[in-house]
Formats: structure tokens, C-alpha cells, sequence
């Protein structure tokens, strides 16, 4: 414990930043944080009671959310895992892999909403994971995205279907939100970031297992786009390059563009 609370002490003491004034207001003990933490809290006149307190209250801290072994680690196991969960499979003997959404992967809208009901699609084995981040186009709707150097990129972005109505249910299917021309009109700027009239090249209609995709093609920009609804949600699809790699590439887009499923 002395080990501990030295370090504890030298951290304070070695690195005079002024975040650390900011840091240490945050560290409550009993539920209140001392008054005029910016001069009680700072490094000169830190007792040695705040000290064993803070440092307490850091461990707390740190065996829950850091899944330490113990009673923060239960805490953990019993909430969706964060992050990216892996869910390709190994490659085919055309060296196309497929995508699952993994049962244990995060994510969701808000207390309320059931989970997310898998999907999956086929990529070469150069397309890999990457990071989302909630400044991207599509914001926290966007569960996933794949990207290959050499020919293009792809994103799944899961809405909840409240947002276009509030009356269809907890089972609803592509067809009840409406035709293709209404679903692409209405979330097609989610994918491409600006109204979608003139640049709708095609749109298809292709059912399996009963359930029905709704297909587009739109230029410029280059994008494919899958659009179905399972459970309270839209899944929207879309597989997108530059010019080289639509005109190198399309073929091989194009299928991953339409192998999009709701398992």
C-alpha cells in the first residue's frame, strides 16, 4: 500500500499539468467532491487522508471498468461487449471470406430496442475491418465498416425505422416503410451525405428466404446500396470506390453489394 500511495503521490507531484486539476475534480469521496478542489486538491496541500481516499476509490474504479479479476469483471461479462467482435470466416477456395455479425458484438439505439439481429456479407480476402468513429457520416447509426486498399470500402448502418414512422411494429419488413423510390428518397442522404433525386442510376427487387432486399445504384458519387428492415430496424448496406477502383472493380463490388443478408 505505501508503494501504491507513493506513486499515487509522485504522479501528482512530477507532472504539473493543468490537466490535473480537472482530473482530480472528478474523484469524489463519499459522494461529494471537497470544496475548492483547484487549491485543496492540488499537489501542495493534498493530505494524507484525501490521498488514502482518492487512491481507494481508484482501485473501485479500476477493478470495474478496467474488468480486473474480481467483482468488476461480473459486472462486465453481464453487458454487451464493446468494440469489434471478429466474425469472418477463412477464406473459400475463391479466397472470398464471409462476414457474421457476432451474437456477443455491441451496439443498439437506446434502452428499449431489442437486440440487433445479425447480418452477413462476402468479401475478398484483402477487405478487413476498421475502426467507426461517431464523426463519420451516418454517426452512432453506423455499426460497421470494411475497407480494402486496392479496391474500395463498404459501411452497414443500422436505423431504428421510428424515425420514418411510428407505427409499424417490432417485426417490420422493408415493404411496409414503402416502395423502393420512397426508402431510397428518405434515407438514401444517410449513405451519401446529400439528396439522392438525379443520381439514382437503377433500383432492384430480390427476395431470400422470404424476406426482401431493395437494391440502387446511384452516380456520383459511386455507390451500391442494400436496404432492408428486420425486427424494429432499417439496415441500409452500401459498397463504394473512387473512379479507378469502380472501373477496375466493379464486378467484384457489385457482388459484395448484393450478398448483403439478414440472418
Amino acid at each position: 500500500m505505501e508503494t501504491a500511495l507513493l506513486r499515487f503521490r509522485v504522479s501528482f507531484s512530477c507532472h504539473p499539468h493543468p490537466h490535473h486539476k480537472k482530473i482530480a475534480a472528478h474523484h469524489r469521496v463519499n459522494n461529494e467532491i471537497p470544496g475548492g478542489y483547484e487549491d485543496e486538491w492540488s499537489p501542495k496541500v493534498l493530505s494524507r487522508r484525501s490521498l488514502l481516499a482518492t487512491a481507494s476509490g481508484l482501485s473501485l474504479a479500476s477493478s470495474t471498468s478496467l474488468a480486473f479479476p474480481g467483482e468488476g469483471l461480473a459486472v462486465v461479462k453481464q453487458g454487451l461487449l464493446a468494440g469489434r467482435v471478429p466474425g469472418l470466416s477463412e477464406p473459400d477456395d475463391e479466397g472470398w471470406r464471409t462476414y457474421r455479425r457476432p451474437d456477443e458484438k455491441s451496439g443498439g439505439h437506446g434502452v428499449g430496442w431489442s437486440p440487433i439481429i445479425p447480418y452477413a456479407f462476402s468479401v475478398p480476402q484483402d477487405w478487413n475491418e476498421v475502426p467507426v468513429s461517431i464523426a463519420d457520416l451516418g454517426g452512432t447509426e453506423i455499426d460497421l465498416r470494411f475497407a480494402s486498399p486496392k479496391e474500395g470500402r463498404l459501411s452497414v448502418i443500422v436505423a431504428p425505422v421510428l424515425r420514418f414512422a411510428d407505427n409499424l411494429g417490432d417485426n417490420v419488413k422493408i415493404e411496409n416503410i414503402g416502395t423502393p423510390a420512397k426508402v431510397i428518397n428518405a434515407f438514401g442522404p444517410e449513405v451519401i451525405g446529400e439528396n439522392v433525386e438525379g443520381k439514382v442510376l437503377s433500383s432492384n427487387v430480390a427476395e431470400h428466404d422470404g424476406r426482401l432486399y431493395y437494391q440502387f445504384e446511384l452516380e456520383p458519387p459511386h455507390v451500391l446500396i442494400t436496404a432492408t428492415a428486420a425486427g424494429n430496424r432499417l439496415y441500409l448496406f452500401s459498397v463504394t470506390g473512387n473512379g479507378l477502383q469502380w472501373k477496375r472493380y466493379y464486378k467484384d463490388l457489385k457482388k459484395i453489394a448484393t450478398s448483403f443478408r439478414v440472418v
